[in-house]
């Protein structure tokens, strides 16, 4: 079920009405039993692997709890084959057979091709996957106590508003919430609400809109010219932003009405000064995963410098792989390991860099360079992670240069007519008004984003006049509708 369908909207009221409206002892069932419903609304069977790692996953964590030594591990390691086989199974089997495959093309073996699964990859497999193995690890750990609750230990895995492409939660932060006896808070709803709106407009209005432009260029890049890909490229980074922090915003906002808080997953990323930055304000609770569970496993920065960069590169590189069986995915998260193993080779002379141009007696301006540079990088990196092969992202990033002098021309003639906008562009599938309304939205996006960083706008909201809130509340409402794309787009993040 998607949040921007109109199967939610009914959804959504009737389950937090009903949910207030039960007793406390029979809440925790009726949010498994609509879980259950909002997963099945895309393959019903599905639910049957949610339900073999949870039971196994919820019998590891208790037999950890009991056991001393070694069993600890088994019980650990158990856990964990359980859930990367069924992720490797569904998710990246038919990327390892197409490998094998073409090896054994190229080294001219006879005998017949491996294999495929006829499977579709369930949805949010990765998300829920990843959860349910931080309850383990916790647990072994000692530092979470087994859910001797079944129901609610389920529901930690299965909590709808988070289940399909989070955040990744860790059991510390919300399985006692489940256990908690929750009360209508009205603050709690109308926040909830306005997070859910701004969310909604993120991605109905923003997101959606931008892929107007987006998959089409990107779907068949050759017939575009280079200044139409640069801004395809530049529209897909604000289009993954939007999709993807629009859906976390409505997952945390429909939480926050029932009186769940679930943990921050984007912090205005684009207003990183690097990319360390970035991935401190990026997808939070995967990047907070990986650091966790694999880069201090790993040994951390605690370990020489050639092992430090190992470190870093490896964590990327599974994180890319984490995203999709493409090697687009794989070339992603190499980017971001490099960009950050480079970063910090050359931080120095980077420093001395900006001393010599003087640019240290002017932080607002060093600042703001930063953050352009950084916005490159990660615009660069997400060609790979948008394009269909490797061929394409290449193509296209090969393009990106010779748009920036397509545009250098374009503005020294002075002449900015309809006409010479579109043969800037080149062919676009879309109308002029339909670029330029996107570009305003992307400035009324981080207009907003800047704001946010100097007052607390739902503060803001909630302490001004009832008729000004009103007035509000119904104006946004008014923009989601008449400027929305309403042809239920799934979010990005589902598909891994």
């Amino acid at each position: 079920m998607l949040f921007n369908s109109l199967q939610f909207l009914f959804f959504f009221p009737v389950v937090t009405l009903i949910y207030f409206l039960l007793p406390h002892s029979w809440r925790w069932l009726h949010l498994l039993i609509a879980s259950c419903i909002f997963y099945m609304a895309f393959i019903p069977v599905y639910v049957l692997i949610l339900i073999f790692t949870i039971i196994i996953d919820y019998i590891a964590g208790i037999m950890i709890a009991k056991a001393t030594g070694r069993k600890r591990k088994y019980y650990l390691v158990m856990s964990l084959i359980a859930n990367i086989g069924v992720l490797s199974v569904f998710k990246y089997y038919n990327f390892f057979i197409n490998n094998i495959n073409d090896l054994l093309h190229a080294a001219h073996f006879t005998t017949n091709t491996l294999p495929f699964l006829d499977i579709i990859l369930p949805i949010g497999l990765s998300f829920h996957t990843f959860q349910a193995m931080s309850y383990t690890i916790e647990v072994y750990r000692g530092h979470q106590q087994p859910e001797r609750h079944f129901g609610i230990y389920a529901l930690y895995v299965m909590f709808y508003p988070q289940l399909v492409a989070g955040p990744i939660e860790r059991p510390q932060n919300i399985l006692h919430q489940f256990h908690e006896k929750k009360q209508f808070n009205y603050a709690n709803a109308t926040d909830g609400l306005k997070m859910m709106m701004w969310g909604m407009f993120k991605k109905v209005v923003i997101a959606d809109r931008l892929a107007k432009i987006t998959s089409p260029a990107f779907n068949d890049p050759h017939h575009y010219s280079s200044t139409g890909l640069l801004m395809a490229s530049l529209f897909f980074s604000f289009q993954i932003y939007c999709d993807f922090s629009g859906y976390s915003d409505i997952a945390l906002g429909a939480a926050k009405i029932m009186g769940f808080k679930l943990m921050t997953n984007f912090d205005k990323p684009y207003r990183s000064k690097n990319v360390s930055e970035f991935w401190r304000r990026w997808h939070i609770s995967l990047s907070t995963w990986f650091r966790d569970y694999l880069y201090i496993s790993l040994g951390g920065n605690r370990v020489s410098i050639p092992r430090w960069y190992f470190n870093l590169f490896f964590v990327f590189l599974v994180s890319g792989f984490w995203h999709g069986a493409n090697w687009t995915f794989v070339v992603w998260g190499a980017l971001h390991g490099i960009y950050l193993i480079f970063a910090i080779i050359t931080e120095k002379a980077r420093t001395r860099l900006n001393h010599g141009l003087g640019l240290d007696r002017y932080p607002r301006l060093l600042n703001v360079l930063q953050m352009i540079t950084t916005f490159c990088l990660v615009l660069v990196a997400w060609v790979f992670f948008r394009a269909n092969t490797i061929h394409d992202a290449f193509y296209i990033i090969g393009r990106l240069p010779a748009a920036l002098g397509d545009i250098g021309t374009w503005l020294a003639r002075g002449k900015y007519s309809g006409e010479s906008f579109k043969t800037l562009i080149g062919f676009m599938p879309v109308y002029q008004l339909e670029i330029q309304l996107s570009f305003l939205l992307i400035i009324l996006l981080q207009t907003i984003e800047w704001a946010q960083t100097r007052k607390n706008i739902p503060a803001l909201i909630r302490q001004s006049p009832l008729a000004v809130r009103w007035a509000f509340y119904y104006f946004a409402v008014v923009v989601i509708i008449f400027f929305g794309v309403f042809n239920n787009h799934q979010f990005i993040y589902f598909q891994f």
